[in-house]
């Protein structure tokens, strides 16, 4: 139908329910170009208006995590049929189509912080801004344990977000407000680098509550093996690479049973497939681990509150 609501309309819808407040709230109504639609907390959604179906799986997408209170982490993944996300070499633009990579920038836009490790700062010089939709800049959080990074990456010079260099506390000095334009700040490491949940709990207490981990592979597979993602978007694109660098790399298994097994949604995104992963929802290994975690954390936490004062 030729007055189907289009994905801009859904996209406009999602970004004001970003900003709503969903602690203790009812269905709230939003309007954008004369047409309501009403949102629950957790997602569901009714409008009286028809809807095209990329629309609709628009809103039913992100709807869920959007339109709900408290923390989020969420990671993403680009891939090939065979778990690749590079060549041997390294080359990786473009593994995933361009729907794929705009699905990348309505996440960053969704989020209030995005994280990389400084292996993908150092080989992709990335600008991890807003540009292929409409929406804000997260703040930029880079995390070099041992001060790896390239100075002239782009990021630290460009002044178009808000940037975060976390390092050992030993090479910068602990800060809790976020920066203007750049800040270095120092956190407690060990030998294999940040405990995820550390650098999560930090950007909580600087005002991050909705964190998006969008790379490397070894960076997202750490996060996931310390049971500190809630939720994983892993596009798979339609190649077969052979070989290369791997996406999610975890510690061997004995049994199937001990295999995390995230609540899956999938959805198409262009030429790719995008899997929507809940692991608030998984069974197994994983929530034990998540459960640890959070247990863990509470000292690390208020470690990390001495430093801030």
């Amino acid at each position: 139908m030729a007055d189907e609501l289009v994905p801009d309309w859904g996209w406009a819808c999602i970004l004001q329910a970003r900003d709503a407040d969903w602690a203790g709230a009812g269905a709230i109504s939003f309007t954008v170009e004369g047409v309501s639609v009403e949102i629950a907390p957790g997602g569901a959604w009714k409008c009286a208006h028809a809807l095209r179906a990329d629309t609709a799986a628009l809103l039913d997408l992100f709807l869920p995590w959007v339109a709900t209170p408290g923390r989020l982490a969420i990671a993403q993944l680009g891939q090939s049929l065979d778990g690749r996300i590079a060549t041997a070499s390294g080359a990786s633009h473009y593994i995933n189509c361009l729907e794929a990579r705009t699905h990348l920038h309505r996440l960053r836009a969704l989020v209030d912080a995005v994280v990389v490790g400084v292996g993908t700062v150092n080989a992709d010089n990335p600008l991890l801004t807003v540009r292929h939709v409409a929406g804000r800049n997260p703040v930029r959080v880079v995390l070099d344990p041992r001060g790896r990074a390239r100075a002239e990456a782009n990021l630290f010079h460009d002044g178009a977000a808000p940037t975060v260099h976390l390092l050992g506390e030993d090479l910068a000095p602990a800060c809790a407000r976020l920066p203007d334009r750049l800040v270095r700040v120092g956190l407690p490491r060990t030998e294999s680098g940040f405990a995820p949940a550390a650098v999560l709990e930090w950007l909580a207490g600087a005002g991050c509550r909705r964190v998006l981990v969008e790379g490397g592979g070894l960076t997202v597979s750490r996060f996931v093996q310390a049971g500190a993602i809630d939720r994983l978007h892993l596009l798979v694109a339609p190649l077969l690479i052979g070989s290369g660098r791997p996406g999610l790399v975890l510690p061997p298994i004995d049994a199937l049973d001990e295999a995390l097994r995230p609540v899956c949604r999938q959805f198409r995104c262009g030429g790719d497939t995008l899997f929507d992963l809940d692991f608030d929802g998984a069974h197994g290994r994983f929530q034990q681990v998540k459960s640890r975690e959070t247990r863990n954390v509470t000292t690390k936490h208020f470690n990390l509150d001495k430093r801030m004062l």
